[in-house]
């Protein structure tokens, strides 16, 4: 099993983060992984983007010409990376943020609206947290107990209060699709 994604949105919406505790998350779980992260120079409103591969055997290159998967937080990020996705892959979109359909037609589409989720869980902050949880719903390439024991991980120092809210977004992310089915 080779599995590559693509997670993509502006800088400041915790795409890097995303990309990270999948990673950590999979490593976890037993998987080799990489992360190969990409940023334009404002950071903060720029353009940010994250490929992790996950596989059992090693990994000849970080690079993904054809992911499985495009995970895209904004407009921008689905007309940039959608082409990429390989044929029968899928789209996870933010649909809070995401208004236009994309042009694949050959590819599975999945539209959360993490954003107002997030809203509604009283932290903004936690879209990204939301839509890891459905990602991770569809995919099962990590399974949630051990991405979130990773994720805690990878928060360290942060307040309980951070993780606690973060464990709550990624449940609503979770059941939002199960809910869904």
């Amino acid at each position: 099993m080779l599995v590559k994604t693509i997670l993509c949105g502006f800088g400041g919406q915790g795409v890097l983060m995303m990309g990270y505790t999948l990673a950590h998350g999979a490593m976890n779980a037993g998987y080799h992984v990489t992360y190969l992260p990409s940023y334009g120079a404002e950071v903060r409103g720029g353009t940010a983007n994250c490929t992790v591969a996950v596989s059992d055997d090693e990994i000849a290159s970080p690079i993904a010409s054809a992911p499985d998967h495009i995970v895209a937080l904004n407009t921008p990020s689905l007309y940039t990376f959608q082409n990429r996705v390989a044929p029968g892959g899928a789209l996870f979109l933010n649909s809070s943020i995401i208004a236009v359909e994309p042009s694949r037609r050959d590819v599975r589409v999945f539209k959360i609206p993490s954003s107002e989720m997030a809203e509604k869980l009283g932290n903004p902050r936690t879209a990204n947290t939301v839509m890891m949880g459905a990602f991770l719903k569809i995919t099962g390439l990590v399974p949630p107990d051990i991405y979130l024991r990773g994720m805690e991980t990878v928060m360290g120092s942060k307040k309980k209060s951070v993780i606690e809210i973060n464990r709550r977004a990624f449940a609503a992310g979770y059941e939002f699709l199960e809910k869904a089915e």
